[in-house]
């Protein structure tokens, strides 16, 4: 470690995701807060935080049976029961469609409005900076989400959005490559989660899917890998940065 990241650390120390009170976790489709974070929304949310879903995208093009029309609709109460089943019952939705077939500008004001009304101190978001990343919605609201993290507290940055200022003091990016902030949760959150996934979002996951199996066996060996490096049973990653890191110290990123 060079002497300039080790300054930076003792200087601004990364934030502690547990020790504030609001939380908005922002995804892309329904489901992907799920399988990138739902362990740890579950947790927040049963330790009596403020815990809200916005779901950016509308996820109309996720089965080659269904009509897209009516999938957006499944898909919307798919992701209602998923965050019920978490103990999040704060879900929202922007009317984004599927595929990336948006201007990227509308989707940063919108998520600037849903931020500034509900004003969270930590914003989770999927990692934009995933070089295997290659889906469009996953690296528009990841990028947007970071943006907004940044120009949160900036009451006339966001009036130009037509939103309100929020007091945001971290992001917290999750289905990233380079955690460096762990959340121990346990085997019964895990339980949860994989329940929250499989058994409410049936339109993504029927019964008997093979990818089903696949995510859940992935998310086993994460959460279990997770808990090794914080020498615990189980826990999720997420890349943080603080409003010190945010901004002009290309060092936080690694």
């Amino acid at each position: 470690m060079s002497i300039t990241r080790l300054a930076l650390r003792i200087a601004a120390p990364l934030p502690r995701i547990e020790d504030y009170e609001r939380y908005m976790f922002i995804g892309p489709h329904p489901d992907d807060i799920e399988i990138g974070a739902g362990a740890t929304a579950a947790k927040l949310a049963a330790a009596g935080k403020k815990v809200c879903f916005l779901i950016c995208i509308d996820g109309r093009f996720g089965s080659d049976t269904i009509a897209p029309e009516e999938l957006i609709t499944i898909r919307q109460l798919e992701a209602r029961a998923s965050a019920a089943a978490l103990g999040v019952d704060d879900v929202r939705y922007l009317p984004f469609c599927d595929g990336g077939f948006y201007d990227t500008r509308d989707l940063v004001s919108a998520i600037a409005k849903a931020v500034g009304d509900f004003k969270p101190d930590v914003i989770f978001a999927p990692d934009c900076c995933v070089t295997s990343e290659c889906h469009p919605d996953h690296l528009n609201v990841g990028r947007a989400a970071s943006e907004i993290a940044y120009l949160a507290p900036y009451s006339l940055l966001m009036a130009e959005h037509g939103a309100q200022a929020a007091p945001v003091k971290a992001i917290a990016y999750y289905m990233t490559a380079k955690p460096n902030r762990y959340v121990k949760t346990s085997a019964a959150l895990l339980k949860k989660q994989l329940a929250s996934i499989f058994d409410c979002h049936r339109s993504q996951f029927p019964s008997g899917c093979p990818e089903a199996k696949s995510i859940a066996m992935y998310l086993r060996l994460r959460s279990a890998d997770f808990g090794l490096r914080r020498l615990c049973g189980h826990a999720e990653g997420f890349r943080v940065l603080g409003v010190t890191q945010m901004h002009c110290l290309p060092e936080a990123g690694d």
